[in-house]
């Protein structure tokens, strides 16, 4: 699927951004509103080399209204060996999720890599503090597989019921998991009343928070300025925002 990527697609060229088109091989729904999109990964791996990373996003196109869309996604499983990744969508009225919808083996489509990074923490976290939703699962799993002998608390905002069946990659008594429905404020007031009490050290403390905007940007300054974590152990990321 061929996309003009417009003066977004001019700019991320000016800061070297790398362009690769990946091709189907497969999909399938893991819930009525989650879809997995199987993919070779049209050389992407390889090139990444030693800067494959947990958490690796890259910028989609996807063509909508007669002008391109960027979207980011994160690499699900990526086998360098064999070329080949999933992405994960969770759905809802959008160019992207169109497109999931209808994908089908031999489906292209085109993708930017440039802005995705990820620092370990130093020192090693000794418990993982993780905020997101259906939109940052596939982040969320890949940090967990990253540290499988680190407990975590996830605080994991649903949408729909069917977010209880989501492919969450947690061990009974080495992950908690919290879960909030959507509705406003309720994410950031739990994480407010519950995360202090396991933070300890703000120097051996670790967030990672990924979610809508509006809320990361909130959680990010309540965690920066009330509880004092230091910049280097908050890694924080708005994944969507309200009504795109």
């Amino acid at each position: 699927m061929a996309v003009g990527k417009g003066w977004e697609g001019v700019v991320l060229k000016l800061m070297r951004g790398k362009d690769f088109t990946f091709t189907v091989t497969g999909a399938e729904d893991l819930t009525e509103n989650y879809r997995r999109v199987s993919f070779t990964d049209g050389g992407l791996l390889a090139a990444a080399g030693e800067s494959l990373h947990p958490t690796m996003w890259v910028r989609v196109w996807f063509q909508g209204a007669g002008k391109p869309h960027q979207r980011a996604y994160t690499l699900v499983d990526p086998d360098p060996q064999a070329g080949t990744f999933s992405f994960e969508f969770a759905l809802h009225d959008g160019v992207a999720s169109a497109w999931a919808r209808g994908a089908e083996p031999g489906d292209t489509v085109e993708a930017t890599v440039q802005g995705t990074g990820f620092t370990a923490p130093a020192p090693a976290p000794e418990r993982l503090l993780v905020i997101g939703d259906s939109a940052s699962l596939p982040a969320i799993n890949s940090l967990l597989d990253t540290y499988p002998e680190t407990p975590a608390t996830i605080w994991f905002e649903t949408q729909h019921d069917s977010d209880e069946r989501l492919p969450m990659r947690v061990e009974p008594g080495r992950h908690d998991i919290r879960r909030v429905r959507r509705n406003g404020t309720d994410l950031a007031d739990r994480v407010r009343a519950e995360l202090p009490g396991l933070a300890g050290d703000p120097e051996a403390a670790y967030v990672w928070l990924a979610c809508d905007t509006v809320t990361t940007r909130a959680l990010t300054a309540y965690l920066r300025k009330e509880l004092a974590l230091p910049k280097h152990r908050v890694n924080a990321l708005g994944y969507w925002r309200p009504g795109a």
